[in-house]
């Protein structure tokens, strides 16, 4: 299962905000699983939107997700949207 989870951070903050998540992605790394960090172009009103891209099983995935938030939580602006996808035979 793949992972596209998006939320967004204020400009200012970006770079405090990927302090945190770093350490986060690096273990998924440890773990074996592959993990990319993306940026949408530009900051409309001074927001930066991200997005993790992973595949991992559900438990892992929700782990990630619940230490993610925790770890972003003083930069984000709303929530992290999660989507799945899964390949097609």
């Amino acid at each position: 299962m793949r992972h596209y989870v998006y939320y967004r951070v204020p400009e200012a903050q970006l770079q405090a905000a990927l302090a945190a998540l770093r350490p986060l992605h690096a273990e998924l790394r440890r773990a074996g699983t592959a993990v990319e960090l993306l940026r949408r172009p530009g900051a409309p009103r001074g927001l930066v939107t991200l997005m993790d891209v992973y595949s991992a099983d559900d438990p892992t995935a929700a782990r990630f997700e619940a230490r993610a938030a925790a770890a972003l939580a003083p930069w984000l602006d709303g929530s992290r949207h999660v989507e799945q996808f899964e390949p097609v035979a």
